[in-house]
């Protein structure tokens, strides 16, 4: 909770609650799909194609727009991975990831949205390039059969 003074002996309370986002993560041929974000959080950092959760939406439903919104792909099949808890840049608030398979259906990446760009990538690349934390961990991970579920 953050507290502030309101002037003349009153105080302003707030809540700043954590944000649900979600992740597509998304194989073709050994390469997984990444975007570059053109907005905070991760501004100018690769990234698994995702965003935030709108209110009434579920999960899968999520996963689907922002893959569409960002890419413009539409994916099969859609299953929970992972989450992964992200602490705040500077004042923001702390966001939950829900990481996602998703079946690759077919068709070449469009940036949209917030995404600057988006291609496929080899996970040897990916340890070159600016990319956030959490994708190459979970990209790693699934290359080598750790914890995580396979991708369809």
């Amino acid at each position: 909770m953050l507290t502030a003074g309101g002037g003349a002996g009153k105080t302003l309370s707030m809540v700043i609650h954590d944000i649900h986002a979600v992740s597509a993560v998304m194989r073709k041929e050994g390469r997984f799909l990444l975007v570059l974000r053109g907005r905070a959080p991760a501004k100018g950092l690769l990234a698994f194609p995702g965003g935030r959760v709108k209110e009434g939406e579920t999960m899968e439903e999520a996963v689907r727009r922002e893959l569409l919104e960002e890419t413009g792909l539409e994916a099969g099949e859609i299953r929970h991975l992972r989450e992964f808890v992200i602490e705040p840049e500077g004042d923001g608030p702390r966001f939950i990831l829900h990481a996602h398979s998703a079946e690759y259906r077919g068709g070449e990446p469009r940036p949209g949205d917030d995404a600057a760009d988006a291609g496929w990538y080899v996970v040897e690349d990916m340890r070159r390039l600016p990319i956030t934390r959490t994708t190459l961990m979970l990209a790693e991970d699934l290359l080598s059969g750790g914890s995580t579920e396979s991708l369809p």
